[in-house]
């Protein structure tokens, strides 16, 4: 006797984390250019794979894409023609929702609207087998809320991907209040089948990357409104002295201006206006001026075919000093300076009780710690990801340093292979205030079991491709370092914006406790 097939609406006991078949159907409903990527990975990896748009004929559209995207693997050499033939035939678009009843997942990437998501997923429910996975690919709506409506919520979940999803390794695996354990494990087995790196990360806003990435665009637009450097020069510094991949201005230009200041409203929404995620005022202008970046041919920058490429501030050539002090407060992130500094010939005098290099003049020359300008004649430099490495370092004079210490100071990163940019004197500089509020947003995540540790730094890494994950990076400059810059900045900026969030504090503390 043939077994009865269980109902719609019953919900099987799952077996354990072990991914999705590859003989199971994949489904993929919203047949835009992310649906269309998604449904490439699950295809690669061998599932028969259903295409489902509410609007007549883009499923159809949408197989003929992906048929193409195939043909252009086999061109480049990644897949054989006898791969791509028998994927292709697994390709199958569907006309009506009833015809995804065979699918063992489901991903959604429709409208980012939340009631569509919901109506769709009441539909799907009434639909698909008890087993099977449902998973919306939402970057801004809270998953628990979709998952809300459904009479069986515990193996809804979110599977974000990111743009280009075929060639960007990164998912976030995203628990919702209701989700089953055993669910999320089976989700993140089949990414990981799929050749992805997954993730796991609460139903927080922004989920991890998204929420842990805004100071990387926020602290760059402040210093910017602040006028102590204009685009090209912060864009440099953070590349060149900071190690990041692109710099926040032009990589906006690229994202869309309207898009990465949406995201932006929307984690300050959710986080009920806490000020660490205000959004910039300036971004808000350009969006409603029109200038949204590269696809508007304006945006921070010019981008028609004959605008000049920018071009960040780089102090002329200076002659280095012969001799330089230095004291013993020179240590943490900028401690192999005298090192380098030697092996460029110049002569260090140790000794004194200064905390950074002297210059012939007697200005010191010491790593930003946060606080506002300086009283004395004093000058700035910014953290680097590795000041041996590095190509540029930023500078920034207080109002009295004498400009003959200032044309020494730059005459000495020159003679270290530097470039050097001179910037106004702003608490925190570029890079230090970046790295130290990425540094915070990481720990208050984990602290708060957003995440782990370690998922926190993957997605950071690949998600945004910074050179470091958030977390090593503190780990590296010292939970101390990092809360008492921030410390100095909150002195500077009341308001919350700068205050260190309670994990990072604890860290610090137990740091200081050991010393």
């Amino acid at each position: 006797m043939t077994a009865a097939a269980a109902p719609a609406d019953a919900v099987e006991p799952a077996a354990g984390p072990a991914a999705v078949e590859p003989s199971r159907t994949v489904a993929v409903v919203g047949t835009g250019t992310m649906g269309q990527g998604i449904a490439q990975v699950a295809l690669v990896a061998g599932h028969p794979v259903r295409l489902y748009d509410a609007v007549p004929g883009r499923a159809e559209e949408a197989a003929l894409a992906v048929a193409g995207r195939l043909d252009r693997l086999v061109a480049k050499g990644r897949m054989t023609a006898t791969e791509r033939d028998a994927a292709q035939k697994r390709l199958r678009p569907a006309a009506r929702l009833a015809e995804l009843a065979d699918a063992a997942l489901v991903v959604e990437a429709v409208v980012e609207r939340l009631d569509v998501k919901q109506e769709l997923f009441g539909q799907l429910e009434a639909v698909v087998p008890g087993d099977c996975l449902l998973a919306t690919n939402t970057s801004s709506l809270p998953v628990t809320a979709i998952a809300g409506a459904l009479r069986h919520p515990g193996r809804f979940l979110g599977l974000h991907f990111f743009n280009p999803a075929p060639l960007l390794p990164l998912v976030e695996v995203v628990r919702g209040h209701a989700t089953d354990e055993a669910a999320a494990e089976r989700a993140r087995a089949t990414v990981t089948v799929w050749g992805k790196t997954p993730v796991s990360c609460a139903d927080t806003p922004g989920f991890l990357v998204n929420r842990l990435a805004r100071p990387f665009y926020a602290e760059a637009f402040r210093v910017y409104e602040e006028r102590a450097a204009d685009p090209a020069t912060i864009d440099a510094v953070l590349r060149e002295c900071g190690g990041f991949a692109m710099g926040p201005f032009e990589l906006t230009d690229l994202i869309g201006q309207d898009v990465n200041n949406a995201v932006t409203h929307s984690v300050y929404e959710a986080f009920f206006h806490d000020p660490k995620f205000t959004p910039s005022l300036a971004q808000g202008r350009l969006v409603q001026a029109g200038r949204l970046g590269r696809k508007t041919g304006q945006g921070w920058y010019d981008h028609a075919e004959d605008a000049p490429a920018p071009e960040p501030h780089t102090a002329q050539p200076c002659p280095a000093p012969t001799e330089v002090g230095c004291g013993p407060g020179l240590a943490g992130p900028a401690a192999v300076l005298p090192q380098l500094i030697e092996e460029a010939g110049i002569k260090v005098v140790r000794g004194g009780a200064g905390a950074g290099i002297v210059l012939p003049g007697g200005t010191e020359l010491c790593l930003t710690d946060g606080r506002g300008p300086a009283a004395g004649a004093r000058i700035e430099f910014d953290l680097a990801l590795d000041y041996r490495a590095c190509a540029r370092v930023a500078l920034a004079p207080s109002a009295t340093a004498p400009g003959e210490d200032l044309a020494a100071a730059v005459g000495l990163f020159q003679a270290l292979g530097k470039r050097v940019s001179v910037i106004g004197d702003v608490p925190g500089m570029i890079v230090a205030r970046t790295v130290a509020l990425l540094v915070d947003f990481a720990e208050d995540a984990a602290g708060r079991e957003v995440a782990g540790r370690e998922d926190v730094d993957t997605a950071m890494r690949l998600g945004v491709n910074y050179p470091l994950g958030p977390l090593a990076w503190g780990q590296e400059l010292g939970a101390d370092w990092v809360a008492g810059l921030l410390r100095n900045m909150d002195h500077e900026y009341p308001g919350g914006r700068y205050a260190a969030c309670r994990s990072l504090r604890r860290r610090a503390a137990v740091k200081e406790s050991l010393l």
